[in-house]
């Protein structure tokens, strides 16, 4: 079983920790210290002993920053979490605050003093990061100061070591392209930028160069490691040689060096003194990183990572893949929510025995790798938590008359998926139709649009957002999120948002998937997977269009659906593609299961 339903999250300790962090920072001259949920490479997922959030405040989300001064302390989460964060955390050491509005940067603006020194960790905060901080200490007088020798490391005394998961060759007839390709396509990125070498952080753009994959962190298959780049010559992978066979070894070294994490400052180095500037990605690169370069002589220069618009865009072989992914997946879905419809009537499901089951249904059909994100298994009120995470602490039963959410992926090594259904457990009431009805309606706005080349996320958002905005209502959390190739179930650069603003492209994949959370009462989210696709004529148009192809095969819970709130094209849509589902779905399953899928996918 890859999910486990105790986070180890205890706000019991917050106090202590807080008092001996002050203690330790005092004693290094420091008037307070940034500490962000973040490990060297900036990824979603980070290894245990890069948990420092976590271990110091308690909260175990995957996005957050703890602010800690001498006379306050404060703890930063987005929307998904601010139900979750009063939970975790002591409230009475650490004053949950949002992320963004008001958000952190103006918080520490009205705190700091002038003559403080604040402290920062120079490898878990990026460049850009770091230049935004540096506004704020000049605007109070307050100094910053850099400290990889992280204060709370030194009161952590248990802190895990670095991961050592093994690296393995990623197969050409899934990746679609050779590690020599790829990198000679990057090496023209920096020669056209006039880039001396670039260096890569993030380990998934690592792994889509290399055709490799691993497993140092939860849910992503990813081999944590840098590389430096040149635009000329072979690249340097810096990667712990525990982690290697000689099979992956011998892969690698078709096309790269390889060295340990210990060479990767003279590797810096080294690139400092070649011909060109050195490309970094400021919200990405640590700013170590950046200073190490400059110190030794050599020029940065601002710049994406040129390994995110190719990853991102995925070619034929990957897309094949993306479809194939989706039917098992969809099969084992459909599989699961057969299941708890004949179990959850009598009672006797819970949150952590249905997403134990999910798990189960994927782990049948013998591929699945690992499951791509913590399992949201949220029945009734545990539903309106964005980002619900179940433990043994908070576990409840599916009770009839009332909604279950459960958002869930799994990795395929020619996959990732992630998909999201709101199941109505018994009797659901009028407002649960109503609102299920105008998330599907956005749902099916987003599926169905047509837009021009050029056309960004931020520009799409909207159409999710509408028929709720129409009744006064909202969700706090973007419509979509990019996602990998057998790499992150959260990729970018493209997304479905206000701050979208990367222009999609054919071959991309985004989740569509609004929502609407009654705190305290049920959420309610439906999201599939979409592939953006080549433009395409309009019958009695002018212009060719890009649209979406719906990738993820799952029925919809048409109890749930108020059809006195859809338009006709709305309900053909749905009822096209519950024919789809029943037509690709249905040969995979047999018996009860069969007919179960034949009645949840019968036309509204």
């Amino acid at each position: 079983m890859f999910q486990t339903f105790d986070d180890g999250a205890d706000p019991s300790h917050g106090a202590e920790r807080l008092a001996r962090l002050r203690a330790e920072l005092e004693r290094r001259g420091l008037d307070g210290f940034l500490i962000p949920r973040s490990d060297e490479h900036q990824g979603e997922y980070v290894p245990p002993g890069a948990e420092r959030l976590k271990w110091l405040t308690g909260f175990s989300g995957s996005a957050g920053l703890a602010v800690v001064l001498k006379h306050a302390a404060a703890i930063f989460v987005d929307g998904r979490y601010t139900l979750q964060v009063r939970d975790q955390v002591d409230t009475g050491a650490f004053e949950p605050l949002h992320l963004i509005d008001p958000g952190w940067h103006a918080w520490l603006e009205e705190q700091l003093q002038a003559g403080a020194t604040l402290g920062y960790d120079p490898w878990l905060h990026t460049v850009a990061g770091i230049r935004r901080l540096e506004k704020i200490a000049e605007k109070t007088g307050a100094t910053l100061v850099p400290t990889p020798d992280n204060p709370v490391d030194a009161i952590w005394t248990d802190r895990p070591g670095p991961p050592l998961g093994q690296v393995v060759v990623h197969p050409l007839d899934v990746a679609g392209r050779s590690a020599a390709d790829k990198l000679a396509d990057v090496q023209k990125t920096l020669a056209k930028a006039r880039a001396g070498a670039t260096v890569l952080t993030q380990p998934d753009s690592i792994a889509w160069l290399l055709n490799i994959r691993g497993s140092d962190v939860q849910h992503t298959p990813l081999p944590l490691s840098f590389a430096v780049v040149p635009a000329e010559g072979r690249p340097t992978l810096l990667i712990d040689s525990r982690k290697l066979t000689n099979t992956s070894r011998a892969h690698i070294e078709d096309v790269a060096d390889i060295a340990e994490p210990s060479e990767f400052g003279p590797a810096l180095d080294e690139a400092a003194g070649g011909q060109g500037a050195i490309r970094l990605d400021p919200a990405t690169t640590a700013r170590w990183i950046a200073d190490r370069i400059e110190a030794a002589g050599g020029r940065t220069v601002d710049g994406d990572d040129p390994c995110t618009l190719p990853k991102a865009t995925k070619n034929a072989a990957e897309i094949a893949g993306a479809r194939a992914a989706h039917l098992r997946d969809g099969a084992a879905v459909s599989r699961f929510l057969a299941w708890l419809d004949r179990e959850a009537a009598s009672g006797g499901v819970d949150e952590i025995a249905a997403a134990t089951a999910l798990e189960g249904f994927r782990a049948a059909t013998g591929q699945l790798k690992e499951i791509s994100f913590d399992t949201i298994s949220g029945a009734g009120p545990n539903g309106a938590i964005v980002h619900y995470r179940v433990t043994t602490d908070t576990n409840r039963p599916l009770e009839p008359n009332s909604l279950y959410l459960v958002d869930s992926g799994a990795q395929y090594v020619d996959g990732t998926t992630d998909i999201t259904r709101t199941v109505a457990i018994g009797a659901p009431t009028a407002d649960m139709r109503r609102h299920f009805t105008l998330v599907l309606k956005g749902h099916i706005a987003i599926a169905t649009a047509r837009f021009p080349e050029g056309t960004s996320g931020a520009q799409i958002d909207t159409l999710a957002r509408y028929p709720l905005w129409q009744a006064g209502l909202d969700f706090d959390h973007g419509t979509g999120h990019g996602v990998g190739s057998f790499l992150s179930v959260h990729e970018g650069p493209q997304r479905i948002a206000k701050t979208g603003t990367v222009p999609f492209r054919p071959g991309m994949i985004v989740s569509n998937e609004p929502g609407y959370y009654r705190t305290g009462h049920y959420g309610i989210r439906i999201e599939n997977l979409e592939l953006v696709k080549p433009p395409e004529p309009v019958p009695g148009g002018e212009k060719a269009l890009l649209s979406f192809e719906t990738l993820t095969l799952a029925p919809i819970d048409r109890r749930l659906v108020d059809v006195a709130l859809l338009s006709e094209a709305e309900k053909a849509w749905l009822n096209a593609y519950h024919a789809r589902v029943r037509a690709e779905i249905g040969p995979q399953l047999d018996g009860d299961d069969r007919a179960w899928l034949e009645a949840a996918t019968a036309p509204l």
